[in-house]
């Protein structure tokens, strides 16, 4: 626009664009102010903004002196500033021509309508438009805060993992104190089970989450157990400690709940497979059981008879002594017709009931352990009577009469005596395998088990 005139269509557009940022003006007015500037848009609006209706009139402004000129063209200046603080100019209602002479030195940029808004207090508000775009943002800082709350979430998340591997086996515990937990174990007849534990030891934690937390041992302990867990810091575990003479923790205990006799004991780390081969004797009876099968012992005689050992001799050593005479006499009247019959009954011994063992049993021949893959393999451990375990491998498809092979060259007289294999653990599919049983190893599901092998 700079040598020819403009067009009537740029010029309707530089009316627009005047009457945009000088807001409420007629377009004869933005006519009149583009025409004065040759239709230049930035000066048409200071001219507008600075020399308002006088310019309009053609009237020029009274001769000033220097310093009234300076104060006028201050507060102009001042006036244009406060324009622009509370609201920018809309720079899209701009040509591109005026945007372009923003970048000059000698341009000043088109000012916008003063908007006068009320003041509270000593500091005045400032009106701003919302904007997506925050311009002095620190990125640095919100990616370290970012990380920062990251941290702390997966520190806080990986805490209560921690908490919830660790945590005691509340659903296995009795809940009370010793001796109600002795009372339980013997009204139910089962054994106490009792778990000493410190909150200094990793050890104990290490039982939480390794021992108490296997599924085995926890269906072990649903079944013939009274769970009882108490930390050695506290009232009932010092009573405990120090009744069972305790000096170390973690430490195991395995309770009569009849008589508080401690039956077995554990200490520091007792892992679940140790801990089940330990526990199996205790599996096949209760308490009660336990003391019915033991020898009673002969009451005392504490009464008449004892008065009368003190006073010396009693009427029952009377009949003891004249007894033992009759019996000393028979024996040398019959001292010589006696001696035949004697040595003819000890030529004779009455012959034994118990089953013969010298007849062999023949089992099938035991092939030589498979190296396939472990998919085809079935694994199977056995206790045998005397406390050791042996393993070996199988294939799923061989039958479980191989077992019978395998164990008989294991224990002594196995070739000879009967045995048959039982699972230890109540509860489980197996009960009781028998040697004419024609069942496979999977059919059995003895699939990476544990079994008894039993006499029969």
């Amino acid at each position: 626009m700079a040598g020819a005139p403009p067009t009537p269509a740029e010029k309707d557009a530089l009316v627009s664009s005047f009457l945009e940022i000088a807001a409420g003006q007629t377009p004869h007015t933005a006519t009149q102010f583009l025409q004065m500037t040759s239709w230049h848009l930035e000066e048409a609006l200071q001219l507008f903004y600075i020399d308002g209706e006088a310019a309009l009139a053609g009237a020029h402004p009274p001769a000033q002196s220097a310093a009234e000129a300076a104060l006028a063209a201050a507060a102009a200046a001042a006036e244009v500033e406060e324009g622009f603080r509370f609201h920018p100019p809309p720079a899209a209602a701009l040509e591109d021509g005026m945007l372009q002479g923003l970048g000059d030195d000698d341009d000043v940029r088109a000012p916008l309508p003063v908007r006068r808004e009320t003041l509270y207090g000593d500091t005045p508000m400032i009106v701003t438009r919302p904007n997506a775009t925050v311009a002095f943002r620190d990125f640095e800082e919100e990616a370290r805060q970012s990380a920062w709350d990251s941290e702390q979430n997966a520190t806080s998340s990986s805490r209560d993992n921690l908490a919830s591997l660790y945590r005691p086996p509340f659903d296995l515990m009795f809940n009370g104190p010793f001796d109600k937990a002795k009372l339980e174990a013997s009204s139910l007849d089962k054994w106490l089970l009792i778990n000493l534990q410190s909150t200094e030891e990793f050890s104990s934690h290490m039982l939480n989450r390794d021992t108490w937390a296997n599924e085995a041992v926890a269906q072990t302990i649903r079944s013939n157990f009274i769970f009882w867990q108490v930390y050695q810091d506290t009232g009932e575990g010092r009573k405990v400690c120090t009744y069972y003479h305790l000096v170390s923790v973690p430490a195991i205990l395995l309770i009569d709940p009849i008589t508080g006799q401690k039956m077995r004991g554990w200490s520091g780390m007792v892992y679940p497979d140790s801990l089940l081969e330990d526990l199996m004797p205790y599996l096949e009876k209760g308490p009660k059981e336990h003391h019915a099968a033991q020898p009673q012992k002969r009451p005392r005689k504490v009464d008449q008879e004892t008065s009368m050992v003190r006073q010396g001799k009693t009427a029952v050593e009377s009949e003891d002594e004249e007894l033992a005479r009759a019996v000393a006499a028979s024996l040398e009247e019959n001292k010589g017709a006696g001696g035949s019959g004697a040595a003819d009954e000890k030529s004779n011994p009455v012959e034994e009931t118990e089953p013969s063992l010298s007849v062999k049993i023949e089992y099938p021949p035991l092939p030589e352990e498979p190296k396939v893959s472990r998919d085809l393999l079935c694994r199977v451990a056995v206790r045998l009577p005397d406390g050791r375990r042996i393993q070996r491998n199988f294939l799923h498809a061989d039958p479980i009469k191989l077992l019978w092979s395998f164990c008989s060259s294991q224990v002594e007289d196995g070739e000879k005596r009967a045995f048959h294999f039982g699972q230890p653990i109540p509860g489980a599919a197996i009960n009781k395998l028998q040697y004419s049983s024609e069942q496979t190893f999977k059919e059995a599901g003895l699939a990476n088990s544990m079994i008894n092998l039993l006499w029969d």
